[in-house]
């Protein structure tokens, strides 16, 4: 059955369900004949007891649209995954949200679930609803030190800041307050981990009540450190995770909150998986195997240095084919030389998923804080203000050998101050929430890469025979000099300043008790400096400064119909910077004469969201059409997309033992022409067989100078559709315990790279599963996850999408033993 089928599937099921609620007595809110009150409270108590799997949301959320409202009744398509379901699912990083979250799904960057795509681009990153650094892979988000991941599709909410329509990742931190309040006794958490491959993993953490005269509260510490091998050879993950809150009452109406993360890693060595793509590769595990041995490594250090590459001491960047053989730009027709060509050990060999492209010399180290502080005031029964600042940095230095080296420096820091008011008119008929507010964010980043060079061959490496020093290129990270050596410089040194500032509103109007209205905007001043003093970085030279002002806008609508269901519209116009990898943006962008560095997007979406079965089945169907840009190719270029989609999730607590979710989309992602992005093409684009091609590399100028690519083309790294269905048990409290599980398959349909009759990556579905028992304080969860021990593949993200692709991880599995106090 295709995934489309499975998604009408599930539709029609929910149809069904709400036919039977409103036919069966009792089983719909609209058809309840007990008061409002009461039956509100005898559906609150069915389904806490009912939820032992955290599905459901507990308290209204401010997430969506910065105020306070039931998931089921905001107007945007949004899934909220608590700490428990994380938990129950065995979800360890953010690619794993696709079980419970519809519209998600991540091309692979290098291995580093940093972000997420969402409804075919890529997502930003929130803490607490303050925008973070860019995590392009950078390194893995810590989703163990959340309460709550919030998966919101569409813009961010005016209060937010401005953002790109697609969608948003909102970690919120485990805090001293929960559901009813502020702690009222110490509670706390240990657990141990032991797993496949030497997973290794430890978390503590604890939570005391405060009581100080009028001054009530609660504060919490959470703690995690990994030191594991990995499925995949020569990758050790190896990361620490510690994060601390306070939330105190202050008396008179005050209130406040404060804390903040620290993330260090050593472990998240990026990877493109597998390189020397072709079909039968990819079907069959029949890899090329062959090295080029033209190219020596002259001085014995280890790498391959520019003038070992280039022959040329006086000018190693000179770009003249003659003096560097791994660079051919691809001008239509065949083309090959001496570097390119296979000459020792050429042959085919099976490919195990354990082995991908790693060396010694590969690392990646990383460093986050992220801190916040809110002060808020309730001046009347129904206005209150609150002040907010935020900050957070990252350093992260890495190094890919094939020749791609970086180091980011950046820190960002907001002060945002809102005022939240309250009226009614017509004698309570018409009732309106609202907010107004200003921001302030000054933004200060550094990055240095190369990648310009044409150094970077990802196909030059025989991953089946290892790591030479022949196909491991030169890094500015490598400082020993020598008679003749010419390291690798930093080809672009890019500093980059910019503030934003800004105005904003949403207010939330509910007429008659049944028509729901919400409208928000933002006014926001950029400022914008940018210098890149690289030594070949192909920008502007010179500091470039641009500034502009900038609207943007959200208007929503929702009726509560009979029956439990809620259909609701939205259309927003959004704007955004196009930042590079370390929240930076290109001075070329600056200067442009059409302000390309600030990009506009809109998002059309209706649904309708649907609360059955006394509360216990509620989900949502949803349609979107969102237009938007994505920087493509290895110089970045802003290329607009446009994604059409539909997204069914459903959440069942169908009794006290069991409950299910579904999670469905079909989507198609258009790339908007001409593409004029600089990217890497695979030797069979290029006419080349691999024997003779895969000692170097290929390239295009301008993308759709390419058969096929002249115009619109479809984005074919993300499935047209993923399909997840899951089941959870939970027994009965005995006096020996308890005892649950977890079962649930995702389906992906199939993927391919961008240029025409690119390599495809058949369609597939993986089955993950857990089983845990608990005794008073104590669990012990099993995971297992790819069960079946399924072989799929996940195309690379960004500038080497159809040169490499990852192999799934197999059958791993995992006990954790834990203890709460």
């Amino acid at each position: 059955m295709s995934n489309q089928r499975l998604l009408m599937a599930g539709a029609s099921a929910a149809v069904l369900l709400a036919l039977s609620s409103m036919v069966v007595p009792g089983h719909a809110f609209a058809a309840d004949p007990a008061p409002a009150d009461a039956s509100t409270a005898v559906d609150e108590i069915v389904v806490k007891a009912r939820d032992k799997a955290g599905l459901l949301e507990k308290q209204p959320n401010n997430t969506v649209f910065g105020l306070d409202k039931p998931l089921l009744e905001t107007p945007r398509s949004a899934s909220f995954v608590s700490d428990v379901t994380l938990q129950r699912y065995g979800i360890e990083t953010i690619d794993g949200l696709t079980a419970v979250s519809p519209g998600t799904y991540t091309a692979s960057f290098y291995g580093v679930p940093g972000a997420l795509n969402i409804r075919g681009t890529l997502a930003e990153n929130y803490f607490r609803g303050f925008k973070r650094i860019e995590n392009r892979g950078t390194y893995s988000t810590p989703i163990g030190a959340a309460d709550q991941i919030q998966v919101v599709r569409g813009p961010p909410t005016p209060i937010y800041g401005s953002g790109k329509v697609g969608g948003m990742l909102n970690f919120i931190p485990k805090s001293g307050k929960n559901e009813g309040g502020y702690l009222s006794e110490p509670t706390g958490e240990i657990t141990a981990t032991y797993g496949s491959y030497n997973k290794k993993n430890l978390t503590g953490q604890f939570g005391l009540p405060v009581k100080l005269g009028p001054v009530t509260g609660g504060v919490y510490v959470y703690g995690e450190a990994e030191d594991s091998h990995s499925f995949y050879k020569g990758i050790y993950p190896r990361r620490q995770t510690g994060e601390v809150s306070a939330d105190f009452d202050l008396g008179n109406g005050w209130t406040t909150a404060f804390g903040g993360m620290k993330y260090h890693s050593d472990g998240d060595v990026q990877t493109p998986g597998w390189n020397r793509l072709t079909q039968n590769l990819i079907d069959n595990q029949n890899y090329t195997t062959g090295r080029d041995t033209s190219i020596a490594d002259s001085d014995g250090n280890g790498r391959l240095t520019l003038n070992e590459i280039s022959g040329n001491s006086a000018n190693p960047y000179y770009y003249d084919p003659t003096f560097n053989p791994l660079y051919i730009p691809y001008y239509g027709f065949y083309n090959t030389n001496a570097a390119h060509s296979l000459d020792t050990g050429v042959g085919t060999t099976k490919l195990s998923a354990r082995t991908v492209y790693i060396s010694p010399a590969d690392f990646s180290k990383t460093d986050t804080n992220t801190l916040y502080f809110d002060l808020a005031k309730d001046l009347t029964a129904t206005s209150a203000i609150k002040a907010q600042l935020f900050y957070d940095d990252q350093e992260n230095k890495r190094f890919v050998s094939y020749g791609y080296p970086a180091w980011f420096d950046s820190s960002v820091w907001e002060a945002r101050v809102t005022y939240n008011f309250a009226n009614d008119f017509m004698d309570g008929a018409v009732k309106a929430k609202s907010f107004v507010g200003a921001s302030y964010r000054d933004f200060s980043g550094r990055r240095r890469e190369s990648y310009n060079s044409g150094v970077i061959a990802l196909d030059r490496r025989d991953i089946a025979f290892g790591a030479t020093p022949t196909d491991i290129i030169d890094s500015p990270f490598s400082t020993e000099a020598g008679a003749g050596v010419l390291g690798l410089a930093w080809e672009n040194d890019n500093r980059s300043d910019w503030t934003q500032q800004g105005v904003f509103f949403t207010t939330d109007v509910t007429v008659g008790e049944k028509l729901n209205l919400m409208l928000g905007g933002r006014y926001d001043d950029y400022d914008v400096t940018s210098h890149d003093a690289g030594v070949l970085s192909y920008q502007i030279p010179g500091e470039q400064k641009a500034s502009k002002g900038k609207g943007t806008y959200t208007a929503s609508a929702t009726y509560k119909a009979p029956g439990g269901v809620m259909p609701y519209i939205t259309y927003a116009k959004a704007s955004a910077l196009e930042m590079s990898q370390a929240g930076d943006i290109a001075p070329g962008l600056v200067a442009s004469d059409t302000d390309a560095w600030l990009s506009d997007s809109d998002l059309a979406e209706a649904g309708v969201k649907f609360q059955w079965l006394k509360g216990t089945l509620v989900g949502s169907l949803a349609g979107y059409r969102q237009d938007r840009t994505q920087l493509m190719g290895i110089n970045a270029t802003p290329t607009g997309t446009r994604a059409k989609g539909v997204e069914l999730e459903v959440r069942w607590l169908a009794s006290e033992n069991f409950s299910f979710t579904f999670s469905g989309n079909t989507q198609h992602t258009t790339v908007k022409g001409p593409d004029t992005s600089f990217q890497y093409i695979p030797a069979y684009t290029a006419g080349v067989p691999g024997s003779q091609a895969f000692g170097g590399t290929y390239v295009v100028w301008s993308f759709a100078g390419l058969p096929g690519r002249t115009g619109d083309y479809d984005y074919t790294l993300i499935p047209k559709s993923v399909v997840s269905l899951y089941g959870a048990y939970t027994s009965d409290d005995y006096g020996w315990g308890k005892v649950g599980g977890t079962l649930g398959v995702t389906h992906v349909t199939k993927t391919a790279g961008t240029v025409q009759n690119a390599v495809t990556y058949p369609a597939y579905a993986v089955v993950n599963g857990s089983v845990y028992y608990e005794y008073g304080p104590y669990t012990a969860t099993f995971n297992v996850d790819n069960l079946l021990d399924k072989l799929y593949f996940t195309p690379d993200a960004d500038s080497y999408a159809n040169l490499g692709a990852l192999p799934s991880k197999g059958r791993e599995w995992r006990l954790t033993l834990a203890r709460k106090f």
